[in-house]
């Protein structure tokens, strides 16, 4: 391969290494412990990698690396390089949104709290962030009762300085009036300190001194007073019991919370300082490489606290799995704490539900992502108008068919139709399959039944007048069938035996590596990543499972909790439930004679009589 370095001329040292592409642009960066053994591993038989790393190598013309004296030193300088070129090969990091801050300007003359977001500014402190920004202004306001410090601007306060009179929130004491001069400089520093200090989740001091600052105010005679402390005292219990409770008091950690699927995920962290969760932060992640989630999860950690963290670094981070090289990634954090840092999966306990939290908030943003995605009309345009190009289809495929089988060992085989047209579910399309001619565990069987049943209908309906009701009268303009060239193979055979493989498109979708079989090529195609089409078609492909998968729970379930009152004609639900409970349940229906099952008044003597023909047939 052209791009390999001379032999011997790769140092066995730790560093960074990149891949660039003909321009220059650099398309992949790693890092390795020996540069040499592992730029060695991409030079090697090409049915040995994973087809996202062929693909990177084919798009570059040259490597480079840069020697460092550590490992943890090559750690810093990937993430540093990944940041500053963004290459189209490596996992990025996006947030879903932009997520809010408290922010104190400590650098101002007059510190100010405010609501920030973006990019985070020198000299001022951060706290959060939070999910929602009424969540932030509704524990400020709380908190301005006790530690009123100003939250205008800076203009608005120079204007009340020149005009000599403070604003309404001086007059509703949620402000200390440093703009007129009501509070000294080294007061209103004291004021902040506390506030900070609050944040930071130092609370059993603030509420001591407020306490003490009361009684001691009532003991002076000075009721007035006491009553301000005693009421900024219950708007700082009310602010405490806002954060989530989600350790000891001593603890500062981070839960990690993870949901995937072949391409993308959804990142959900929460930030636990002494005891409470201060913020939390989500992040959607391309997956344009090859990644496991050991190697996720190493990134995520690179991503979280590479950067200044503006609530501090914790004493433990709390993971779905550990990263390789974990001991790796604990020296690095304690470097950047100064403190001993451990990476762990917690096991039981609150840490374990406070993971699953994280975990479950994780899946839900991942489907929010999914959904507002797929309901973007433009997306949608831009999916099947891509879909049209890459598979050389006549027109844009208005309507898509998916196709899948399941079964448990064999048994309760089922099939699903799903349909999308333009670009969004249409559920009343929707069709279940129960399979009726294969025995035993066969997909490919079943794959041709199945189609074979809905084009058979197809060709039956499509010439019926259009006043007459039909549920497969409209052909796909294109059919998808979930799995590999097994799977095409059958789709196309049938197609052909019914005269349709001219009219009727046909793709399969592996799920293994997201590749894309047409017929007539040996080799899948890759639809590039994070292309909208091929984001389609994975959704159509989980649409499908997801709806064969709930018809055969459903038939098995039935088949589990049959019993041999079933089917019997005249006995439906309600009668039934009401004979068992008369006789004391299903056996004693059984053992009933047929006097015993007429002398039911309720019941009739047909009804009874077939009851007992079944019972004893049973038996």
């Amino acid at each position: 391969m052209s791009l390999r370095p001379d032999s011997g001329s790769v140092p066995d040292q730790p560093g960074s290494y990149q891949f660039k592409d003909q321009a220059g642009r650099i398309v992949y960066v790693g890092k390795a412990k020996s540069l040499r053994s592992r730029l060695n591993s991409y030079f090697q038989d090409q049915r040995n990698l994973h087809p996202r790393t062929v693909q990177m190598l084919g798009a570059a013309a040259s490597v480079e690396w840069i020697e460092v004296a550590t490992e943890v030193d090559a750690l810093m300088l990937e993430y540093s390089l990944i940041q500053r070129h963004q290459p189209r090969f490596n996992v990025r990091l996006r947030d879903d949104k932009s997520y809010p801050f408290l922010a104190i300007t400590m650098k101002d003359e007059w510190p100010r709290a405010m609501v920030m977001r973006g990019k985070r500014k020198r000299g001022n402190r951060y706290f959060g962030p939070f999910g929602h920004a009424y969540a932030i202004r509704e524990t400020l306001d709380l908190l301005l009762r006790t530690f009123p410090i100003r939250t205008c601007s800076d203009n608005k306060m120079s204007e009340h300085t020149r005009l000599g009179r403070p604003c309404l929130l001086f007059h509703i004491e949620q402000c200390a009036g440093p703009c007129v001069g009501e509070i000294t400089e080294e007061d209103y520093r004291k004021l902040v300190h506390d506030l900070t200090r609050f944040l930071e989740g130092d609370t059993d001091e603030v509420l001591r001194e407020l306490n003490d600052r009361m009684s001691s105010a009532s003991s002076s005679m000075e009721f007035e007073l006491a009553a301000r402390y005693r009421d900024r005292l219950a708007s700082v219990k009310k602010a405490i019991e806002k954060r989530q409770i989600a350790g000891t008091r001593n603890e500062d950690f981070d839960v990690i919370g993870i949901h995937d699927d072949e391409l993308e995920a959804s990142i959900q962290v929460f930030f636990v300082r002494k005891g409470r969760v201060m913020g939390q932060r989500g992040s959607i992640v391309d997956k344009v490489e090859d990644i496991t989630q050991p190697d996720l999860i190493a990134r995520i950690i690179e991503d979280l606290y590479q950067d200044e963290n503006p609530i501090g670094m914790p004493k433990n981070v709390f993971v779905p799995a550990l990263p390789d090289k974990t001991q790796l990634y604990e020296e690095w954090l304690t470097r950047q704490r100064g403190s001993r840092v451990e990476i762990r999966v917690p096991q039981r306990g609150d840490k374990r539900a406070l993971h699953e939290t994280a975990t479950k908030n994780a899946r839900e943003s991942f489907t929010r992502h999914r959904l507002k995605r797929g309901t973007d009309h433009n997306s949608r345009a831009r999916a099947l108008e891509e879909l049209q190009r890459y598979l050389t289809l006549p027109s844009a495929p208005l309507r898509i068919e998916c196709y899948d089988m399941s079964h448990l060992q064999g048994t309760d085989y089922v099939g699903s139709m799903v349909v999308l047209e333009d670009g969004l579910p249409r559920k009343s399309e929707y069709r279940r399959f129960k399979i009726r001619d294969v025995d035993g565990n066969d997909d490919f069987a079943a794959m041709e039944e199945v189609l074979s049943r809905r084009f058979r209908n197809y060709l039956e309906e499509r010439d019926l007048p259009s006043t007459e009701v039909t549920k497969f009268a409209y052909p796909p303009q294109l059919l998808v069938v979930d799995g590999g060239k097994g799977q095409l193979g059958v789709a196309v055979r049938v197609l052909e035996s019914l005269g349709l493989g001219a009219e009727i498109p046909v793709v399969a979708l592996a799920k293994q590596f997201e590749e894309v079989f047409v017929p007539g090529q040996s080799q899948p195609m890759e639809l590039p990543r994070g292309s909208e089409a091929l984001y389609l078609l994975q959704r159509i492909r989980d649409e499908s499972h997801r709806f064969a998968i709930a018809y055969h729970r459903k038939l098995r379930n039935r088949r589990m909790t049959r019993s041999v009152l079933d089917d019997i004609s005249g006995l439906g639900d309600v009668r039934k439930k009401r004979l068992i409970k008369e006789f004391g349940g299903v056996r004693k229906v059984q053992q009933a004679s047929l006097e015993d099952l007429l002398a039911v008044t309720w019941l009739p003597n047909k009804v009874a009589t077939a009851v007992h023909e079944r019972t004893q047939g049973q038996a």
